[in-house]
C-alpha cells in the first residue's frame, strides 16, 4: 500500500482515538487539511518549488503511523543531545509521545507545555482559536498532512513584557523500537509584546530504523518582540526531515532563524517569514555542510508586505562526494512595502566533482523605494589560501578545515548563546574531519 493510501485510510482511526477535541476549532482545521491532502497527495519533482528535491526513496516505506508502545529512555542515553552545559526549559517526545522524565515544563510566568494538552483545555481555547493554523500555508501539501494529523508538539506561550531568564529545548528523539515510523510534531509559539525568548530545535534518531519526520512550526511575533530560533540537524542516514516553519512579525519585532545542518538522507526547510507592521527585521542564517549522498533544500520567502522594514539571508554550504545542496530563496516587495531593505546572499563551496548544488535566489520587487541585493557563489577553495597555510607547516585537512570555518564563520557570529555556540563548532570541526583546536 502507497504512504497515501495508508494515510487517508488511518485518518478516521485517527479522529476517533479521542486525543482531540471534536468541538475545537482544531477539530475543523484538521478535516479541511486532511480533505486538501487527499486531493494532491504528496509534493513531485513537478511542482516547482520541488523542482531539485524528489521524496520518491524517502516515501517508498512502510511507515507505523502510531507507534503503540511506550518507550521510555535513561538521561544518560541521550544527554550528548542536549545543551546540557546551560539551564533551560525542556520540551522533549520520545517517539511522538511526551516524556515528563525528560521534561522540564512551566506554567509559572509563561506557558511552557504540551499542544496537545493547550487543545484541550478550555483556559487555552481562546488562544488556539486566534492562532492555530493561520499562517501555515494551507495550500502545502506537507503542510497540510501535519494539520490533518495534529496532535502533539510543544505549545509556548511569553506573555508581554517577560524576558525569559533560559533557553527552550524542544528536542523529539526516534527509537526505531517500532519500526520505522512516521512523526509529525506541530509547534505553536506566541512571543508577547517587548517579550524575549530563545528556543532550540533538534530531530534526533536513535537507531537505523527509517524514520520520516514532517514538522510544523506557526511563530507569532508581536510588537516589539524578539526571537532567536536555532535548528540543529545532524541526524543519522536513515532519517528523513522535512520541516515547515512560519513566522509572522508585528511592528518593531525582531526575529531570526538560524539553521544548522549537518546530516540526514534527506532535509527539506521551509521558511517563511511574513511582515505585518512597520520597522520589522527578519534574520535567515545557514549553515550545511554534509557529504556522501546526502541532501539539504532550503526553501524561503520573506514577504515584505509594510513599509521600513529589513530581512537579511545569508545561507552558507560545503558540499562533498555526492551530496545535493538547494537553495530556493524568495524575497517578496509588495507595492507598499516602501523604503525596504532587503539582503540575500547564498554562498557554496563543492570540494568534490560529484557534489551538486541548484541554487535559484529571487527578487520580486513592486515597490520603487527600496534597497534590495541578491548573490550566489559557486566554487572551490582557495588554492592560493591553502597552499599558504601549508607553507606555514599546517598539515593539508587541518589547513582546509581552517578555510572552511572561516567561510562559515560570518554565520556563528550570529550565535547568541555561548554554549550553543561553541557546540556547533565541535560539530562542524567533526564533519570536517578535524580538531580545530580552539573553542568559542
Amino acid at each position: 500500500m502507497e504512504l497515501k493510501d495508508k494515510l487517508i485510510g488511518s485518518f478516521l482511526a485517527f479522529e476517533n482515538t479521542g486525543l482531540a477535541d471534536l468541538d475545537s476549532k482544531v477539530h475543523q482545521e484538521r478535516t479541511e487539511a486532511f480533505n486538501q491532502f487527499e486531493k494532491v497527495g504528496f509534493p513531485t519533482k513537478k511542482d516547482e518549488d520541488w523542482k531539485y528535491t524528489s521524496l520518491k526513496a524517502v516515501l517508498n516505506t512502510d511507515y507505523n503511523l502510531f507507534p503503540e508502545m511506550e518507550n521510555n529512555i535513561e538521561l544518560k542515553d541521550v544527554k550528548r543531545f542536549f545543551i546540557h552545559e546551560i539551564d533551560s526549559y525542556k520540551v522533549v517526545f520520545v517517539d511522538g509521545v511526551y516524556s515528563s522524565f525528560l521534561s522540564e515544563t512551566t506554567h509559572e510566568g509563561c506557558d511552557i507545555c504540551l499542544l496537545s494538552s493547550a487543545i484541550k483545555k478550555p483556559k487555552y481555547k481562546m488562544t488556539i482559536d486566534h492562532y492555530f493554523n493561520t499562517i501555515a500555508n494551507k495550500n502545502d501539501n506537507l503542510t497540510a498532512l501535519n494539520t490533518a494529523f495534529t496532535n502533539e508538539g510543544a505549545y509556548i506561550n511569553i506573555p508581554k513584557n517577560t524576558v525569559l531568564p533560559k533557553p527552550i529545548q524542544i528536542l523529539h528523539f526516534s527509537t526505531g523500537n517500532s519500526q520505522d515510523v512516521l512523526l509529525q510534531p506541530r509547534n505553536l509559539i506566541i512571543v508577547g509584546e517587548n517579550a524575549h525568548v530563545q528556543i532550540i530545535e533538534r530531530h534526533q534518531s536513535l537507531s537505523e530504523n527509517a524514520t520520516l519526520t514532517n514538522a510544523v512550526t506557526e511563530i507569532f511575533v508581536q510588537k516589539r518582540a524578539i526571537i532567536d530560533y536555532y535548528k540543529i540537524q545532524n541526524d543519522k542516514q536513515s532519517a528523513s526531515l522535512i520541516d515547515s516553519t512560519y513566522v509572522s512579525q508585528k511592528q518593531n519585532s525582531i526575529a531570526s532563524v538560524n539553521t544548522f545542518s549537518f546530516g540526514a538522507k534527506l532535509t527539506r526547510n521551509n521558511l517563511k517569514f511574513y511582515h505585518n507592521g512597520t520597522h520589522i527585521t527578519s534574520n535567515l542564517n545557514g549553515v550545511t555542510i554534509i557529504g556522501d549522498k546526502q541532501h539539504v533544500d532550503h526553501n524561503t520567502l520573506v514577504n515584505h508586505k509594510t513599509p521600513d522594514c529589513e530581512s537579511h539571508q545569508n545561507y552558507k554550504g560545503i558540499y562533498a562526494d555526492r551530496a545535493t545542496g538547494v537553495f530556493n530563496g524568495k524575497v517578496l516587495v509588495h507595492k507598499e512595502a516602501q523604503k525596504t531593505n532587503a539582503f540575500q546572499q547564498n554562498n557554496n563551496i563543492l570540494l568534490h566533482d560529484g557534489a551538486t548544488i541548484n541554487a535559484k535566489p529571487q527578487l520580486e520587487i513592486f515597490a520603487d523605494d527600496v534597497k534590495c541585493s541578491h548573490g550566489c557563489t559557486i566554487g572551490q577553495l582557495d588554492e592560493d589560501a591553502l597552499f599558504y597555510l601549508r607553507t606555514r607547516g599546517i598539515p593539508k585537512e587541518e589547513a582546509q578545515a581552517l578555510l572552511l570555518y572561516a567561510f562559515s564563520n560570518d554565520v556563528l557570529d550570529k550565535i547568541k548563546i555561548p554554549a550553543l555556540k561553541n557546540r556547533i563548532t565541535k560539530l562542524i570541526a567533526l564533519k570536517l574531519g578535524v580538531n580545530l583546536g580552539f573553542d568559542l
